[in-house]
């Protein structure tokens, strides 16, 4: 994909710089108020977002970084979360369902395959629905919604029956939640992290605390789904191994900060994690309105960015890898009085360009 043609790699050995924001393309008529949550089609340049101003909107991208709004969908409420259906080889799934979860307490899905204009509910529960993302069924692949939300519960719904196949009372309400294959990881109020094995769905596989001091904001599954990276409130990223055998491999790093003066330092949440579909790299963007590349790898930053004027609140890549798209928008982090009129809401699309995300070469010795 030729995106943004005019963008153009920097040299290797200028890989220490800040990189360029200038080349950026804003996407066409964004959400009118503070967007939460973005996510890119697996099957095609689709971009879907969702907003406080109760919608998800679905764009679509084209080859030069233009972008049109090609349908959308209400809730009665914000919507905190959005993800589409995976495309799974041996269905008739094909990534073209797109589900919503928000603060009325509903999960919404439309599905743009059938040509479908109003949304349906498919789950529901007794508060905000913080996180919906899709899975396939043990056993059998066919595709199933889970949703966390405030009420400390998951739930694993057959978007063909109107109660849930099962749900699962967690230890305290449900802030991030991420899968991959078969795993599923929850992140709740308190620091609990809880790490399922979808071949069994109702029973944690281990439950641990954050090895982060303060509240967890994000969890995101590796591309292999041994293990997960973690974002807190407070400037830090953990990278954690699901098995005790790779447990020597965890770390965690400071991020998102500012360098400190006078023995005080602005520290920033770590709002969102998107790994890289092709290269297993990473992002991390946070209320500082910055956003990074890592290899977890090789343990280092591939890239910095400058601010981009505002809190990032959501990121994504898209299928290829060749789009990286983040929201500079409120992320409410100082309550309501902070969001004026004034702030930013937008959706920027950066063109990833020569090494921005490919891992540091490895050196094994002999």
């Amino acid at each position: 994909m030729s995106l943004f043609a005019t963008a153009t790699p920097q040299a290797a050995t200028n890989q220490s710089a800040l990189g360029d924001l200038s080349k950026d393309v804003v996407l066409n008529s964004p959400p009118e108020d503070s967007i939460s949550a973005l996510s890119f089609s697996p099957q095609s340049d689709h971009l879907a977002v969702a907003s406080w101003d109760k919608k998800v909107r679905i764009y679509e991208i084209n080859s030069q970084g233009g972008s049109e709004g090609k349908a959308l969908f209400d809730h009665e409420g914000p919507v905190l979360s959005v993800a589409w259906s995976k495309a799974v080889w041996h269905m008739t799934q094909d990534g073209s369902k797109v589900v919503g979860g928000g603060t009325d307490k509903a999960a919404r899905l439309l599905d743009l395959g059938a040509g479908s204009t109003t949304a349906q509910q498919v789950a529901v529960h007794d508060q905000p629905i913080r996180c919906v993302r899709f899975m396939e069924a043990p056993g059998s692949g066919s595709p199933m919604l889970v949703t966390g939300s405030w009420d400390k519960h998951v739930k694993y719904w057959d978007l063909r029956q109107p109660t849930p196949v099962a749900d699962v009372e967690c230890q305290d309400k449900v802030y991030t939640m991420d899968v991959r294959d078969k795993l599923l990881v929850v992140g709740t109020a308190e620091r609990y992290l809880n790490v399922y094995n979808l071949n069994n769905p109702t029973t944690p596989y281990k439950t641990i605390m954050s090895p982060l001091k303060w509240q967890t904001r994000v969890v995101s599954c590796f591309n292999d789904s041994n293990g997960y990276a973690v974002g807190s409130i407070e400037g830090r990223c953990a990278i954690q191994y699901v098995e005790e055998k790779d447990s020597t491999s965890n770390f965690s790093f400071k991020c998102h900060r500012e360098p400190p003066q006078n023995n005080n330092s602005n520290v920033f949440s770590v709002n969102a994690i998107s790994f890289h579909p092709i290269h297993g790299t990473f992002s991390t963007a946070g209320a500082d309105g910055t956003f990074h590349f890592w290899d977890k790898d090789a343990k280092h930053r591939l890239k910095g960015y400058p601010s981009a004027g505002g809190t990032i609140s959501s990121t994504d890549f898209n299928r290829s890898g060749t789009i990286f798209a983040y929201a500079v928008s409120y992320d409410w982090s100082k309550g309501y009085s902070n969001n004026t009129q004034n702030y930013p809401n937008k959706v920027m699309l950066h063109a990833i360009v020569g090494d921005e995300c490919k891992p540091r070469p490895t050196t094994k010795k002999r």
